[in-house]
C-alpha cells in the first residue's frame, strides 16, 4: 500500500479528494463533500478562492524563497496591516500554529528576563488547553495522551481548571512570567472562555506584571465573527498567535505582540529559515483582502446565526443523538449523546464533513465564504446523520 512508507501518526478517513470549489471537496470518484472542516478551521475563505490563488500565481513567477537574511517587502506590508487591525506593534512570521505559540512562549520568557527578571519563566495554562505538538507546546497544554512517551515534561508550564479564578490567583508565584489561553478551547470541546473571564485574566496580569497570551491560532480571522474572538470580550493581550485561517490553506502562522511585550526580542534571539517567505506573504495579504472587505465580517455572524438555530432546532429533535451545541460564530461543536466516533461516520456518510474533538464533541468548522443555503443544505446533512443514528439504536434495541 502507499502509506506503507509514512508514519503510522493519523487515523485517516478512508476518502481522497483531488480538487475544491468553495465550501466543497470533489473526491476521486467525482462524489462531491460538503466540508464544514475546513481542514480543521484552516481554508478560511473556501478551496480555490479566485483572488488567492491569482495572488500565489504572481507571485510563484517571481520569488518563492529568500530567507530573512534579506528584506522582505511583503513582510512589511503585512505585518502593517495585521498590525494597523490589531493592538499589536509587532510580528514575527511562522510557518505553523505551533511556531507561533514556540515565538508567543519565548516573547514572554525573554520579556521578564530584559526586565532583569530571569526567575520569572513559568507560564500558567488551562486544563483542556491544546497549543501545538511540539514539546514546549504539549507541555503547555498538559494533556497526558500527547505528553505520553516523549520524555520529561518541558519545564514552565502550571496548569489550572479551566475558568477558576480562584485557582489561578493561587498559581501566581514570583516565578510566573504569563498566562496562556485559548478564547475557546478548539481541540479540548470548543469551550468559550466568559468575556468576563478573559477581562479578569487581564486586569491579574496588569496587577502583577504578567504578560497575557492569547492562542487564536483556531479561534481567529474572523472565525468567530470578529477578525480575532477576544475582540467579543474586549480583553486585549499583550502577545497573540495566530495561524490556521490567516494562510487560507497555505502554511503561514503569526506571533503578534506590543512594542513593550516584544522588546526582549532584539537579533539573533529568534529566527525561522521559511516563515515570512515571498510565497506565504503573498497569500497571507490576499486571504486578509478578503476577510477584511466591507461586510464580510457580518456576513459571518449572519449565517453563523442561520447555523446556530438550525442546530439548537436539530438538538431539540433529536436529544437522544445531540446533547448540547456550543461555541461562537463559525466555529460550533455538537456535543453527542451517543459516541461521537459514530455520528461523526454518520455525518461522512451523508457527504458532510466535520472534525472530532475531546469531550465527545464533533466541531463544524466552514469557510468563512458559506452562504446561509449552504448552512441550510449541511444542517439538512446534519439531519440525515442524526436520522440513521437514531435507526441505527432502534435496531441495535430490537
Amino acid at each position: 500500500m502507499a502509506e506503507a512508507a509514512l508514519y503510522d501518526t493519523y487515523s485517516r478517513a478512508p476518502l481522497r479528494f483531488e480538487r475544491g470549489e468553495g465550501v466543497w471537496l470533489i473526491s476521486e470518484t467525482g462524489e462531491r463533500y460538503l466540508d464544514f472542516g475546513a481542514g480543521v478551521a484552516v481554508t478560511s475563505v473556501g478551496h480555490s478562492h479566485p483572488h488567492v490563488v491569482g495572488a500565489l500565481k504572481e507571485q510563484a513567477d517571481k520569488v518563492w524563497h529568500l530567507s530573512n537574511i534579506y528584506e522582505i517587502p511583503g513582510q512589511e506590508t503585512l505585518a502593517k496591516r495585521l498590525t494597523d487591525a490589531t493592538f499589536a506593534d509587532k510580528v514575527f512570521f511562522t510557518n505553523s500554529g505551533a511556531e507561533a505559540l514556540e515565538c508567543a512562549i519565548k516573547t514572554a520568557r525573554r520579556y521578564q528576563f530584559s526586565k532583569g527578571h530571569p526567575e520569572r519563566f513559568h507560564i500558567i495554562t488551562f486544563e483542556g488547553a491544546f497549543h501545538g505538538r511540539t514539546l514546549a507546546t504539549i507541555a503547555a497544554g498538559g494533556q497526558e495522551k500527547y505528553l505520553e512517551g516523549f520524555g520529561p515534561k518541558a519545564p514552565g508550564f502550571d496548569q489550572v481548571p479551566f475558568g477558576d479564578l480562584d485557582a489561578l490567583r493561587s498559581a501566581i508565584t514570583n516565578e510566573t512570567a504569563a498566562i496562556l489561553i485559548e478564547p475557546i478551547q478548539g481541540e479540548g470541546g470548543v469551550r468559550p472562555a466568559t468575556n468576563e473571564f478573559l477581562k479578569a485574566l487581564r486586569a491579574i496580569c496588569d496587577e502583577h506584571g504578567l504578560l497575557l497570551i492569547f492562542d487564536e491560532v483556531q479561534t481567529g480571522m474572523g472565525r468567530t465573527g470578529k477578525l480575532f474572538a477576544h475582540e467579543w470580550s474586549g480583553a486585549t493581550p499583550d502577545i497573540m498567535a495566530v495561524a490556521k485561517g490567516i494562510g487560507g490553506g497555505f502554511p503561514l502562522g503569526a506571533c503578534l505582540a506590543t512594542a513593550e511585550a516584544a522588546s526582549g526580542m532584539k537579533a539573533g534571539t529568534h529566527g525561522s529559515t521559511y516563515g515570512g517567505n515571498p510565497l506565504a506573504m503573498a497569500v497571507g495579504s490576499a486571504v486578509l483582502d478578503v476577510i477584511l472587505a466591507e461586510g464580510f465580517l457580518q456576513q459571518v455572524r449572519d449565517v453563523s446565526l442561520v447555523f446556530r438555530q438550525g442546530l439548537a432546532s436539530l438538538k431539540d429533535r433529536y436529544p437522544d443523538i445531540i446533547e448540547d451545541i456550543k461555541g461562537e460564530g463559525l466555529l460550533l461543536g455538537v456535543k453527542a449523546a451517543v459516541p461521537s466516533s459514530e455520528l461523526l461516520q454518520a455525518i461522512r456518510d451523508a457527504h458532510l464533513l466535520g472534525v472530532p474533538a475531546g469531550d465527545n464533541v464533533i466541531r463544524l468548522l466552514p469557510p468563512l465564504v458559506v452562504t446561509a443555503d449552504e448552512a441550510r443544505e449541511g444542517l439538512a446533512r446534519l439531519e440525515r446523520a442524526a436520522e440513521s443514528v437514531r435507526a441505527a439504536k432502534v435496531k441495535k434495541t430490537a
